[in-house]
């Protein structure tokens, strides 16, 4: 059996034993369940994602708070709401680094975006400018920063060099469909989605040999893509949700899992 296939039988059990809802909670994709009207999805997916930065129970506490206030259907709250309404709602708002106004800000660029249609269309429209998936995040962001032009750091600049973790999550969220993530999103394919990659990720893909990059910007997520890519040419993000399982429940599954990847693999780290 050689090495990939190898890696693919470990990933693939991961992704069977954890690729199921019973396994979200705590996870801000949660929060999008409820809803089933594709703006209200859309809204609720950014916001999540934008606050998905810190530890999981303030993010979901965070994310909650910000849902209860804008009722049953958020875009409609968005729609019918003035943004001096919407300073004045969560002027007390706070989640680490954030603000009321931030988070105003943010509610804003989502309330202007919609009047012209979707995010997806807009995401959608980069994408074909631009030829890349960051061209299109790239795009949804700028939009999403022009009535205010203040941009915090709810939004990542795909420009900057960062892995923009919580934009790549976002479109996982929208782009794939499985037991977990929604599918929502067209506008590109799975086999073009980047890996969210964040610090814990990042330690996580040296472990396996799949990066050794000392930093976790743009090119490390790149290149742990590519790695996943070439177990999963058509879905290189298959695998993310299963994997963050591992450090939310507990050391002895993520021992488990190490025991069954491939040691030649750790090898060529």
């Amino acid at each position: 059996m050689d090495l990939q296939r190898k890696q693919a039988d470990a990933l693939e059990t991961l992704y069977e034993r954890f690729t199921h809802r019973s396994f979200v909670h705590p996870d801000p994709l949660e929060c999008l369940y409820a809803y089933t009207d594709g703006a209200d999805v859309e809204t609720v997916a950014v916001i999540a994602s934008s606050l998905a930065y810190g530890r999981v129970t303030q993010i979901l506490r965070s994310v909650h708070a910000v849902l209860d206030c804008m009722g049953p259907h958020p875009a409609r709250y968005l729609s019918d709401a003035g943004t001096q309404k919407i300073r004045r709602d969560f002027k007390g708002f706070r989640h680490r680094f954030n603000d009321g106004r931030d988070l105003a800000d943010l509610l804003i660029g989502i309330k202007n975006a919609l009047e012209t249609g979707s995010l997806q269309a807009i995401f959608s429209a980069g994408v074909h400018a631009g030829g890349t998936v960051d061209a299109g995040l790239s795009a949804l962001v700028d939009e999403l920063v022009r009535p205010t032009g203040r941009r915090s750091f709810l939004l990542a600049d795909p420009k900057s060099g960062s892995a923009c973790k919580r934009l790549h999550l976002l479109l996982r969220w929208l782009v794939r469909s499985d037991r977990v993530d929604i599918g929502l999103w067209d506008a590109v394919a799975p086999a073009d989605l980047t890996v969210p990659l964040d610090t814990h990720m990042h330690a996580f893909a040296k472990r396996l040999g799949l990066t050794g990059r000392k930093s976790a910007g743009s090119a490390t997520a790149a290149e742990v893509t590519d790695a996943y890519r070439q177990i999963c040419p058509h879905d290189p993000v298959r695998y993310d949700f299963a994997l963050t399982r591992l450090g939310m429940r507990g050391d002895c599954h993520a021992a488990e899992f190490l025991t069954a990847w491939p040691r030649e693999a750790v090898a060529c780290a």
